[in-house]
């Protein structure tokens, strides 16, 4: 590594922000009970993160926790792109991707903090929210290997014609890693109905991506390579993340799709990290909440404005309601629920 580039000097770099705005989006065909229901998900997405850390920092949340403050944008137009029956998989940050698909707040949160009435039963925590029921495939915490797991959902809806889609979702880290390139071949090759999502908030971990990859755009620029058209747009923009998902479920039917959505990541990797330089700044300067619903393209997108009556249906502060249940049982598990949910064959799992 050259100790003399000022790359490396991470207090100095400069904010890296994406592109401006595409303001034509304003006028976009998104009917305005999507275009609500997607400001609803991208509050309650907030509030969520907010609430799992404070009671991350009251020590309450069992383990570590990964959040998506200012990243709420892809998991809501996402969501609202798909069909009731299409795959999500996750990684370890999936808490938005959970609950835009339907999870409630409370079994979500109570799988955080190792409550019985959790999703999972208290045994899964943060890295692991899963809820078949809402296609919500799983969140998993080994980098890169659901993207193979999304490609055997994605051949499974194709052989028995159901027309389903399944969804990766990744961050940019993950496109160095073996099994990204093993995923991308294979859904080319079998011309699978999936498509992969990478969440570029532009650090790997603590490591500035650019510094560590050879091209710009880390899944967009070798989606080419196997086949795959490359797609790259505003992650803090939910106008463009819902008309990209569309446009990508649609041609998803007869092949894969590689959107790599570049947007800031507000705070550090895990609860209790320090936020590297300029996060901050990002996150107030483009989080999508703050601007995608004030008057920010010529007033046509401002919600207040837009829906002056139903707008009042989404609170602005959501950071209990929905999650009352999460506290009030024990700090684990009963002794008799232990191995309840357990797959295997010894007596011991099976009692």
């Amino acid at each position: 590594m050259p100790t003399d580039d000022p790359r490396y000097d991470y207090a100095k770099r400069p904010a890296r922000l994406p592109d401006p705005v595409d303001i034509s989006l304003s006028e976009a065909d998104i009917d305005t009970d999507t275009r609500l229901g997607m400001y609803r998900t991208l509050h309650e997405l907030r509030q969520f993160e907010k609430r799992a850390y404070d009671l991350f920092m009251q020590n309450l949340v069992k383990g570590t926790s990964h959040l998506s403050l200012g990243m709420e944008a892809i998991a809501t137009g996402v969501a609202a792109a798909m069909r009731p029956d299409d795959y999500t998989f996750a990684t370890y940050r999936g808490h938005a991707h959970s609950l835009a698909r339907g999870m409630e707040m409370g079994p979500a949160m109570a799988e955080l903090l190792g409550r019985e009435n959790g999703v999972l039963g208290g045994k899964g925590g943060s890295m692991h929210l899963t809820d078949a029921a809402k296609g919500m495939m799983g969140s998993y915490a080994i980098i890169g290997a659901h993207l193979c797991i999304a490609n055997g959902a994605a051949w499974s809806a194709q052989m028995r014609g159901t027309d389903q889609v399944a969804v990766a979702f990744f961050g940019d880290g993950t496109t160095n890693i073996g099994a990204f390139h093993e995923a991308l071949n294979m859904a080319k090759i079998w011309n699978l109905p999936v498509v992969f999502v990478c969440e570029n908030n532009l650090y790997m971990e603590y490591t500035p991506i650019d510094l560590i990859t050879a091209v710009p755009n880390p899944a967009a620029d070798r989606a080419p390579a196997y086949g795959l058209e490359s797609i790259v747009i505003d992650g803090n923009d939910p106008d463009a993340v819902y008309l990209t998902a569309e446009k990508a479920f649609r041609r998803a039917r007869s092949g894969g799709q590689e959107p790599d959505q570049r947007h800031p990541r507000a705070g550090g990797r895990r609860v209790g990290a320090r936020g590297l330089p300029g996060r901050a700044r990002l996150r107030g300067a483009r989080g999508p909440l703050r601007w995608w619903a004030k008057p920010h393209r010529g007033g046509h997108l401002s919600i207040r404005r837009a829906f002056p009556r139903r707008s009042r249906e989404v609170p602005p502060r959501r950071r209990g309601r929905g999650m009352e249940g999460a506290r009030p049982d024990p700090d684990v598990p009963r002794p008799a629920a232990v191995a309840g949910n357990v797959r295997g064959a010894s007596q011991w799992h099976r009692a």
